[in-house]
């Protein structure tokens, strides 16, 4: 039985009202994200359909798969989407001491910034104004870790429609029905650019596209 809903209970957006779980908007637009890249296997994947849709996202990324995968993660930026903090190592929060969680936070940024500063495409300085943004794997974080992000200046972005395509439980077309009939402008949507999730969002991702775009939608990035 799934306990995790594909969309946020308002009740848990009141109490967490500190994070960003949406962005309101009378326009159509949506907000796709893609967590635990960048992966050889996936990312450079995403990057094409996305492309193909003239479609931006934000990319949560793993610091130590930026470190292993910097060429990919050029291209994300490169291609102009937003990038986020996703841990450095993929780390639970409520497992994890607050000291110990801010500093794998801050190894991943320091890596996210360095690569930025080094990055010589056009959007460079443009990405490097833009908020931190930060989003904690799971979805697992303390009162205190969030306290102690936002006084660092992170957006913390959470979401309000889970694709579930991590679950291997969940079949394709589940996936992209959960997507199709959960969202809304404004959505803030999760998906994952990792081989886990593969087999769902190489099913789902092109018909997210192609539905939302016959609909008149736009696809941004958070930092846009």
């Amino acid at each position: 039985m799934r306990i995790v809903p594909v969309n946020t209970p308002t009740v848990v957006k009141k109490f967490l009202s500190n994070y960003i779980w949406e962005v309101p908007s009378t326009e159509k637009v949506l907000y796709l994200t893609f967590d635990d890249g960048p992966t050889p296997e996936i990312t450079n994947w995403t990057l094409k359909t996305l492309n193909e849709h003239n479609a931006k996202a934000t990319f949560f990324c793993i610091g130590k798969n930026i470190e292993n995968h910097p060429d990919i993660f050029k291209s994300i930026l490169d291609k102009g989407h937003a990038v986020g903090n996703h841990t450095h190592n993929h780390i639970k929060g409520w497992q994890t001491g607050t000291a110990d969680y801010l500093d794998n936070v801050s190894k991943a940024e320091s890596v996210i910034q360095d690569r930025i500063k080094n990055q010589k495409s056009t959007i460079s300085n443009k990405q490097s104004v833009v908020p931190k943004l930060f989003r904690p794997p799971y979805g697992q974080i303390k009162p205190k870790q969030g306290k102690a992000l936002l006084d660092l200046n992170y957006k913390i972005i959470m979401w309000n429609v889970l694709s579930f395509d991590w679950d291997k439980n969940v079949k394709p077309e589940t996936c992209l029905n959960n997507v199709t009939t959960k969202s809304k402008p404004g959505s803030i949507i999760v998906f994952h650019d990792s081989l886990k999730a593969s087999k769902n969002l190489i099913f789902a991702l092109p018909k997210v596209l192609k539905y939302f775009g016959e609909k008149g939608y736009t696809f941004k990035a958070l930092n846009t």
